[in-house]
């Protein structure tokens, strides 16, 4: 595979890594055909997962590592080098963890055939931000839950940040994105599971409470950092579930929210 020493950030190659190429890909353009991996665990958890690989930025003490991970399977890989200075003039970051990856963005799989043989499933509702994103998909991997749904205007899990937050664990549990409510509601009803929105209604039941009744299949939602659940998801839902908060908190932060309602559900 050929290492490339990068001198001229204009080189077509390099297209990538870009600026632009970042702020369309946090938007997260679904038409978009690449996504970022940062770090050689992150990079490896991609291999591993079958994704392919573009081309790749390695500082220099992270070259051989990147030659080695790649193999002959990546001979056709270019592996650009460079002082760090000038690669981060190029992305619009600091390399801090030596090495940055493109790949092919995989085909989403079809929810149905997602939720058919899992039992516990997460459904993040318009959750924007990256970081949350990324940490639920951690707390889903290392906690435990078979599968995460994503809605339409939810932050694509596969933008570089949440890929990072999450230490690889996006591009290992299976995901998707579905459709609205009308749609999902019935796919989720269909293959048995139990709806329960984590929201702060009158008629939610305590966390502890739902887990010494919990059914076989549970889809668990959560909603967007500010507002919380739509209406629409809070119709749709079989039970309203909540964590009991002290000393005047209301609630806790998503990505911690769902670490706590997975814990509480885990086999």
């Amino acid at each position: 595979m050929p290492v490339v020493e990068v001198a001229d950030l204009t080189d077509p190659r390099l297209a990538d890594f870009t600026h632009r190429t970042d702020v369309d890909l946090r938007r997260g353009r679904r038409d978009a055909p690449l996504y970022i991996a940062e770090s050689l665990l992150v990079l490896e958890r991609a291999l591993r997962a079958g994704h392919a690989p573009r081309a790749v930025l390695a500082l220099g003490g992270s070259v051989g590592d990147v030659l080695a991970m790649l193999g002959p399977a990546g001979e056709h890989v270019p592996v650009f080098t460079g002082p760090g200075e000038l690669l981060a003039e190029l992305t619009g970051y600091v390399l801090h963890r030596g090495v940055v990856a493109s790949l092919e963005r995989p085909p989403l799989p079809d929810p149905a055939a997602l939720v058919a043989d899992a039992r516990r499933v997460v459904v993040l509702e318009d959750v924007v931000d990256p970081t949350n994103v990324g940490a639920i998909f951690r707390s889903v991997a290392g906690i435990g839950a078979d599968a995460v749904l994503v809605t339409e205007r939810c932050a694509d899990p596969f933008y570089r940040r949440a890929i990072r937050v999450s230490m690889g664990t996006v591009l290992q549990v299976p995901w998707t994105r579905v459709p609205g409510w009308p749609e999902l509601r019935p796919m989720l009803a269909g293959a048995g599971y139990e709806i329960a929105a984590m929201a702060l209604t009158p008629q939610a039941v305590a966390l502890r409470d739902y887990a010494a009744r919990v059914p076989g299949r549970v889809a668990l939602v959560f909603g967007t950092e500010g507002a919380g659940l739509t209406e629409a998801a809070l119709a749709a839902a079989d039970v309203h579930v909540q964590i009991p908060m002290r000393h005047g908190i209301d609630s806790l932060n998503v990505a911690a929210a769902a670490a706590v309602a997975m814990y509480a559900l885990a086999d």
